[in-house]
């Protein structure tokens, strides 16, 4: 139980990383500004990349978490 609570936390928190870097980048206004099917695939591009920046920083916190306790 201990594990799933940090990594959950760490998921959020690399996700929430991902998300602010892709806004500061302009990654957002490229999906607004998508036009049909192609905003589909650039919606689909933006949530594996968001998802993917979650499961590094979990990936991340868990590995630590082990180093630290050994």
């Amino acid at each position: 139980m201990h594990a799933l609570k940090i990594f959950g936390w760490w998921f959020a928190m690399g996700a929430t990383m991902t998300f602010s870097v892709i806004m500061l980048q302009g990654g957002i206004r490229e999906v607004i500004q998508a036009q049909g099917s192609l905003w589909e695939i650039k919606l689909a591009e933006l949530a594996t990349l968001i998802v993917g920046g979650g499961l590094l920083g979990g990936c991340i916190a868990l590995l630590l978490d082990r180093i630290k306790k050994s």
